[in-house]
Parts: structure tokens; sequence; C-alpha cells
């Protein structure tokens, strides 16, 4: 069934897709019907998603963000899988906070190759009040390009989040990686309960949510779905879910972990769009490792943000020519700086 657009809706029957599409959002899903839907046959979960999908986006667009790291390593956290803590063995060197200028400046070389939204990720376990009044400047900037904001910067206190929106930002990220019961064997160094108490602070700021996971560090597939299913379940949907694909980097604990099955992943893909159908779904970390058939196979399950750039945050992402040729090949155009993605 083909997605309506906005050019070819009329009153009634955009009264009736309004009423289809509010049906569809809910935040009570039990763990058994998520994992329900990662033992559907793969075609029938592909379809219902692509669906979904098409109720609320375009399905040949995706929105192109960059990702800058403007501090480097030395984070105290022990996440397993990051190659920025202090306590991986990766021979990274900590850096100090970028400044505003350079910052600037690579965000407009962004914007000049085809960015819409422009991410900010500093290896921190919170921040710090001190670095609060650059890292408004750096926002109020990155406004003022033209550029959608989006940062992600640790712990947040109830101030600091309303500082930020106070200040432009768009988007906070801060993950929850995994599901409540596998997190303490990736991360000790923080509780699950502090990532959410972030997120609330983060919703009461005003700001949008950017919150997602990794796939591939152990979990099972009953992890993967309660992952998910807390996000959806939480008051709000997160309005970007980023899917990662672990990167096994020598020297963290993970190093040694096997890449996950493609189609997995996709079904991973495929469940977050089902359950969080207004969301942006965002094909994050571990693409330069997808062939061009499974990033294809992500985009007709629902994801539709991608980072484009030649490194994401200390690892490499497929160039800029790469994914041109690939967005080419499959008729899907970029969207613009502060549209909004979802079909009203």
């Amino acid at each position: 069934m083909p997605a309506q657009t906005k050019q070819d809706k009329t009153p009634a029957n955009g009264l009736e897709q309004n009423k289809a599409q509010a049906e569809l959002i809910r935040h009570d899903w039990t763990q058994e019907q998520v994992q329900t839907l990662f033992a559907l046959p793969f075609n029938d979960l592909l379809f219902q998603a692509h669906y979904i999908h098409r109720q609320f986006f375009n399905p040949n667009q995706v929105q192109l963000c960059r990702l800058l790291s403007i501090k480097t390593g030395g984070c105290p956290e022990d996440c397993g899988y990051c190659s920025q803590s202090a306590h991986a063995k990766t021979g990274l060197q900590a850096s100090k906070l970028m400044s505003v200028d350079a910052v600037l400046e690579t965000a407009t070389k962004a914007k000049q190759e085809g960015a819409t939204r422009y991410c900010m990720g500093a290896a921190w376990r919170n921040l710090k009040d001190r670095d609060m009044a650059a890292l408004k400047e750096m926002i109020k900037g990155v406004r003022a390009l033209g550029l959608e904001s989006c940062a992600t910067l640790g712990m947040l206190t109830q101030q600091q989040a309303d500082e930020l929106a106070e200040a432009g930002l768009d988007y906070y990220n801060h993950n929850i990686d995994t599901s409540k019961e596998f997190y303490d064997k990736i991360i000790t160094t923080r509780t699950f309960q502090d990532r959410l108490d972030t997120l609330e602070a983060v919703r009461k700021s005003g700001m949008k949510i950017c919150c997602g996971g990794i796939i591939g560090m152990g979990e099972s597939v009953a992890d993967r779905a309660n992952m998910l299913r807390i996000l959806a379940n939480l008051p709000q949907h997160p309005d970007s879910v980023p899917i990662n694909q672990l990167i096994a980097v020598a020297g963290t604990a993970l190093e040694n972990a096997p890449l996950p099955n493609p189609i997995e992943f996709v079904r991973c893909i495929a469940v977050a769009r089902i359950l969080m159908p207004r969301a942006s779904v965002r094909l994050s970390a571990g693409r330069e490792e997808m062939s061009d058939e499974m990033q294809a196979l992500c985009f007709f399950a629902g994801a539709n943000s991608i980072f484009v750039g030649d490194e994401l945050l200390t690892k490499a992402n497929p160039a800029q020519e790469k994914d041109k040729a690939l967005l080419d090949q499959l008729g899907m155009t970029g969207l613009a700086a502060f549209e909004e993605p979802a079909i009203a």
C-alpha cells in the first residue's frame, strides 16, 4: 500500500490516516510480544516494518548526519566496546576539548558535503560545568550554519540539560546500549538507571532524545528485544534510535567479538521501526563492514538516517563517494535540515 504524501492528502483521508497512525503508536509492549516479532519469518517481519515505515515516512529519503569527536579519549567509564575508555589498551591518546572555531570549521565542511545534522561527541563520564560556555557557543554556531545540532556528552543534571536546551541544542544522544539484564556484562562504572535518569532530564528540558544500542556484544535475542522494549515504553518514544553494529576494536574488552549475523541485524532495524513508528531509525556504527545489500535491507526495514564522512568518532566510516553511489543506486535522496521527516 503506497504511502500518501503531504501533497495528495485531503482533509478526510488525512483524518483517517492520523487515526490509523495513532493506533500504531504504543507504550505498553511486553517482552513476549517483542520476542514474537523477532521470531517472525523474515519476509513477514520486513513486510510489516516497511508497511509501517511508509505510514510515517517517505521511504526514499534518508537524513545525512556528521559526527565529530570534540574531545577524544581518556573517558573513565569502562564500556567494553569503547576505544576511548581509559580502561582500554588501544594506544589512543586523550585530547582536550576542541576550540569553538575548529568545531565550526568542521561543521561548515560537513554542510558543504551534504550533512544536515551535526553531532558533537565528547568522551566524558558527565558534562562539567566549566565546559558549558564553550559548548553553548558550538551549539549556537552549528545552528547559525543552518544545521540541526546534536550532542553526546555523558550524563547530565537537570540544570545542565536545561542550559543546553536554552542554547538551542536540538537532540541529545545517550544510548542505553543493551538490555538491563546484560548491561553489567558490558559496563560497571555507571548503572542502567543512570542512563534512564539522563534521558528523563533531557525529556524534561524539551530537547529531542536520541537513544539506541549496540548489536553484536554477545547479547541474546531476548536482550535485543528487551532493549527495544524499554525504549518503546518510555513516556515518549526517542525521536532518533541509533542501531549500531559493534566495531570490535583491538585493545577493548570486546576485541574478539564476531560480527553479528546480517539477517539478525536487519531484524533489529525492523523491530525498532515497528515499535517506534515515528522515530528516525539510525543505521549508525559498523557500516564499513556492511555490504550494500545489507544496508539496502536496513533501509527497506525502516532505517532512514546514516552518519556520513570518512570517520565516525575514532573509527573508519564509508567514504562519501561510496555512500553517494549507494543512495543513487537505490534512488534515495537526503532530507533537508529541520524538515519534519515523519509524514504528519
